[in-house]
């Protein structure tokens, strides 16, 4: 017997969209520890080189710096 609905395939909150969330925030929050890292590394020289100061680290790794 058939079933007929108005929802289509795929939508609603499942098990996978919860999942893939989780995988993607995990995601991000690795990229941006590694940035904060590897530019918390640098000296203050460097980063002047890059036109940047230590106070800016955090908001490129969230990606909210703006010039």
């Amino acid at each position: 017997m058939a079933t007929i609905t108005n929802r289509p395939l795929g939508t609603g909150f499942t098990a996978t969209t919860l999942f893939a969330g989780l995988v993607a925030k995990l995601g991000s929050w690795n990229d941006a520890r590694v940035t904060r890292a590897s530019l918390s590394r640098l000296s203050n020289r460097e980063l002047d080189d890059l036109g940047l100061v230590r106070g800016d680290i955090d908001d490129i790794a969230a990606g909210k710096y703006r010039r």
